[in-house]
């Protein structure tokens, strides 16, 4: 497994990250069998570990913290707070209320006294990023945590984000989380550029478009279906576009003897901007599909091929980015006196 400096940190971690939002019941509920993944997975040169406090309501998290007893130091840590952790409104988003308590229930939960990347889950835009990132600059200062990360902000404010931490001397976002993949191609104009920039590490999620290039025709008969149809149902023309651009992907690979997701996987391992690309596996078979494609690399003519089948800075369906609007796009009422 090939490792990458993860923007300007300074910490090196392995090309792929292993995904934990599966391990727990909202995908493997069997503890032990998701502990020998994460062991596999370690073995197999994985470095970089990634969860959430939200996943499985705290279940994720407690789950790693059970493989990595013993194993702490093979491991580069992230996890992220400010999704909902229950109905009470102060329990999520970005306040250092909130962000002081969040820390130390995933602290708790992983068995660990420090996380190594702590990324604020989804943009609070009811919280001054001052409040934000002085909050988790304590954190740091305090040793609790080591850098901190933003997840699915919009260019312009992670230009905010690390304008707010030089006029207000606090630690910078150091790395970001985007969604990325052949058919989720938006943040290509913009985001990496920004992250770029600013020397900022990116870790993407969803290489494979939510099971649409996983190479597996029943795929749009699963769980995922049934919870976000709009992102699944053929009459839609957004999904009718996916699914002439996945016949094309499925003749390329068959024509370059590449299988569908390691070919969907080396592109996004191919942008110069991207640290690290997360999978997120629920089972021994899906981690092992993927790990085989790990060294596999595109040349510029099939980056080109690729180029003719879905645009650069293009999302063939804006609806895969759920979470990604600005509230005054979202509530009409911020658009109207």
């Amino acid at each position: 497994m090939k490792r990458r400096i993860l923007g300007v940190t300074g910490i090196s971690v392995s090309e792929f990250t292993l995904g934990a939002m599966m391990f727990g019941t909202m995908g493997n509920a069997d503890h032990d069998d998701s502990v020998r993944m994460i062991h596999s997975a370690l073995d197999a040169g994985i470095n970089f570990i990634d969860t959430a406090d939200v996943y499985s309501r705290g279940e994720s998290e407690e789950i790693v913290g059970k493989a990595l007893k013993g194993r702490r130091d093979d491991a580069v840590l992230a996890t992220k707070f400010g999704l909902p952790m229950g109905p009470d409104a102060n329990h999520r988003g970005g306040s250092a209320r909130w962000i002081k308590r969040a820390v130390d229930d995933s602290l708790r939960r992983l068995g660990t006294d420090y996380i190594d990347l702590y990324q604020i889950h989804r943009p609070d835009y009811d919280t001054d990023l001052n409040e934000t990132l002085a909050a988790l600059s304590d954190l740091i200062r305090a040793g609790k945590v080591r850098a901190i990360g933003s997840s699915t902000f919009p260019a312009e404010l992670i230009v905010e984000a690390q304008w707010a931490a030089r006029q207000g001397g606090h630690h910078r976002f150091l790395t970001e989380q985007p969604m990325y993949s052949i058919f989720a191609r938006k943040l290509e104009a913009a985001v990496l550029p920004a992250a770029q920039r600013y020397g900022m590490g990116v870790l993407t999620y969803s290489p494979l478009n939510g099971g649409w290039l996983s190479g597996r025709a029943d795929q749009m008969g699963s769980h995922r279906a049934t919870s976000r149809p709009a992102l699944y149902d053929a009459t839609i023309p957004a999904n009718q576009g996916k699914a002439e651009a996945l016949r094309k992907l499925n003749a390329l690979a068959d024509e370059t003897g590449i299988a569908l997701p390691h070919l969907a996987l080396a592109f996004v391992r191919s942008h110069p901007g991207v640290s690290s690309v997360i999978i997120g596996p629920r089972t021994q078979e899906q981690l092992d599909g993927l790990l085989a494609g790990a060294d596999v690399e595109l040349n510029g003519e099939i980056l080109d091929r690729i180029d003719g089948i879905v645009p650069p800075g293009t999302d063939l369906n804006p609806a895969d980015n759920y979470n990604a609007d600005h509230p005054a796009v979202l509530d009409k009422r911020l658009r109207r006196r």
